[in-house]
């Protein structure tokens, strides 16, 4: 394991470009640190962003239809969906954290319900094009993305599984309830989580 500190706080962009060395010229797999993923796919989330990447030679982030209330945590797309595919699109906008009314003049996708946007998912495969456009760490990541789309195919694949936020209030322990209810020991959890709920129910009748 390698760690390379950003020395100072510069934002998302600047944080990547600093790795630029390490990558070097070959496309590399980004996910949020502080993010956990859990899904009940074959295959895992990331995994299926290396597949498709290195099947199509070009950058692919993970997305996730997210409601519009959300909006204000998230980078956002747009794009055409690929032929043939029902989760797959070919990316031509990018907006980071976009308001309702930006999200609804241009980030609009056929086939989406109303109300709901394609939103990162917090993984992306980029390839080294990307820290040439993140310019020195000056530019942020979704403007750096922006930026690629206009220059070479950048697609968007659909994930249906969760992620957690570990840095929320009670994200850690959402992010172990979580991964405990998808395990071997579900039922067990489940068990232990109703007798807690029940005796937190007959406490507050006594008082």
């Amino acid at each position: 394991m390698r760690f390379i500190p950003q020395t100072e706080p510069r934002g998302y962009g600047h944080a990547i470009w600093c790795a630029r060395e390490f990558t070097g010229a070959e496309p590399f797999l980004h996910m949020v640190g502080d993010h956990l993923y859990v899904s009940d796919a074959a295959t895992a989330s990331a995994q299926r962003l290396v597949e498709l990447a290195e099947a199509e030679a070009c950058s692919v982030s993970g997305v996730q239809a997210t409601r519009e209330s959300l909006l204000p945590r998230f980078g956002a797309v747009a794009g055409r969906r690929v032929p043939g595919r029902s989760d797959l699109y070919r990316i031509d906008t990018v907006v980071e954290k976009p308001t309702p009314t930006e999200a609804e003049q241009r980030l609009l996708v056929p086939g989406l319900r109303a109300g709901y946007y394609l939103c990162f998912f917090g993984m992306h495969v980029l390839t080294p094009r990307v820290m040439d456009t993140l310019a020195g760490g000056g530019v942020s990541l979704s403007a750096a993305l922006a930026e690629l789309a206009r220059h070479e195919q950048y697609l968007a694949l659909e994930d249906n599984g969760r992620r957690y936020d570990l840095g929320q209030r009670y994200g850690v322990l959402v992010a172990q309830l979580a991964l405990a209810l998808n395990g071997p020991d579900r039922a067990t959890v489940l068990s232990q989580m109703l007798e807690l709920l029940a005796d937190r129910e007959v406490a507050g009748a006594r008082s």
